[in-house]
């Protein structure tokens, strides 16, 4: 088992890491930024490094600041949660060319996953079901990009290799708008992600994002942890998780499951990782994976049983997985919301200092935060403040209890998201389950008008 390992993260992510890690005996290094040492995972680790100021690229962006970090305080591995560098190929390559275990993938298939078209051909070539579209980079042929566009179907998205976080992707609904619409993203996607790459796809009018939960351990061994929903979504940000999906399609889940353990083994997946899918008329089509922990994996932890930043940790260890997909049995349902410190009306950020902070129980409640009474919340960082997810026998229990727990939970001092998460486990159309990615934002759309 790892003896050490370095915590590269901030918030309610390094909390938890931390925890799963002294279950495991592993001790623990925190890095934190100036803004950062009232933390409470700072307070909690054996050692902390500040490694910066508040800004993000000098402190957990800073790769050699980590890197220096990780050898001052003999650490032999490095967890970087989500977000900041967990994705990136350069830093895991670092990590490891610097004598460090990288908890996640290697950086080959990082770089795999990250740049959609070769994710899009590897998925492919692993019997992954893919959106029906260039098949690669689109050429530099006017006539062969229109030929596509015909092929395909409109309306098309025409979206950058590169991109991501609903950034560099046009959609294209008639062919006179086509060439355009390719040009500007090229150039939009060279200026934000330093590549032109763009490429072609059939664009669904109305999916609901379900993605699939994969464990890998990197010696041949893989397992899903079945699927979670996340069509709730604002400008692409998920906004609230369930697990399992509501109303799939048994058999074409069964086939989705299945195609991504193989992948993950045909790739040589390391890890913890996610397959993103939209799905729609009962059909699967992956649009990318996610090579890191995602922020709303407890949902699949609470109907699963397992420990899935212990397994990451046992992976690094270069242990087996512990479990096998037989040993993996769905049980209940489970919600998860995310709590922001934003204005629930205007979506702007409240930095600032929470002068009473309440955490709800009970049976089946969990909260995943690292805030406090007292806390006070940078400007600087995302705007997540903590995960409030709860369990039940079923669908309709789970959801019960996300209700009381959203009206037992109280921040104080800044604004939060809090009532906008009350009124949408309220709202009819979810409640029957099954609402498109569309439908948030279409819903906030129309209580303005």
């Amino acid at each position: 088992m790892l003896q050490k390992v370095l915590i590269a993260n901030r918030g309610e992510i390094a909390l938890r890491i931390l925890r799963a890690c002294k279950e495991l005996g592993i001790r623990t290094v925190a890095v934190h930024s100036k803004a950062d040492r009232d933390l409470i995972h700072v307070r909690l680790a054996d050692e902390a490094v500040c490694i910066g100021p508040a800004s993000p690229a000098q402190s957990y962006l800073n790769i050699p600041a980590l890197i220096s970090a990780a050898e001052v305080t003999d650490a032999s591995a490095i967890h970087p949660g989500y977000g900041f560098l967990s994705e990136n190929a350069d830093f895991a390559e670092q990590v490891e060319r610097s004598g460090f275990a990288f908890i996640g993938p290697t950086a080959d298939v990082i770089r795999l996953m990250g740049d959609k078209v070769s994710a899009i051909e590897s998925m492919k070539a692993a019997g992954v079901p893919t959106v029906p579209g260039s098949d690669g980079p689109l050429p530099a042929d006017d006539q062969k990009i229109i030929d596509f566009g015909r092929r395909i179907g409109y309306p098309v998205i025409v979206k950058a290799a590169a991109g991501g976080g609903g950034r560099g992707m046009r959609v294209v609904r008639e062919e006179s708008e086509l060439l355009e619409a390719v040009s500007v993203t090229k150039t939009e996607a060279n200026a934000a992600f330093g590549s032109d790459v763009v490429y072609m796809e059939k664009f669904l009018e109305n999916p609901r994002h379900i993605e699939v939960q994969v464990l890998a351990d990197g010696q041949g061994n893989a397992v899903h942890l079945y699927d979670r929903d996340c069509s709730l979504q604002r400008r692409h940000q998920k906004v609230l998780e369930e697990a399992p999906a509501p109303g799939v399609d048994p058999e074409a889940r069964a086939h989705v499951l299945k195609s991504c353990v193989d992948a993950c083994i045909k790739i040589g997946y390391r890890g913890a990782g996610t397959f993103e899918f939209l799905y729609e008329n009962g059909r699967f089509f992956f649009i990318e994976m996610n090579t890191r922990v995602q922020v709303e994996h407890p949902v699949t932890e609470m109907v699963t049983g397992v420990d899935i930043v212990k397994e990451q940790l046992r992976v690094a260890s270069g242990l087996p997985l512990s479990i096998r997909q037989e040993d993996i049995k769905l049980r209940g349902h489970a919600f998860e919301c995310r709590i922001n410190a934003e204005d629930a009306d205007t979506f702007m950020p409240s930095p600032g200092k929470i002068t009473f902070y309440h955490a709800p129980g009970g049976i089946g409640v969990r909260m995943d935060s690292h805030i406090y009474t007292g806390y006070t919340v940078p400007p600087y960082y995302d705007s997540l403040i903590g995960k409030l997810i709860t369990w039940g026998d079923d669908r309709a229990s789970a959801l019960t209890r996300m209700r009381n727990a959203l009206d037992e939970i109280l921040v104080e001092g800044i604004k939060t998201n809090i009532p906008m998460q009350q009124r949408l486990v309220r709202d009819e159309a979810f409640i029957k389950g099954g609402v498109n990615i569309h439908y948030l934002e279409n819903s906030l759309a129309s209580k303005k008008h």
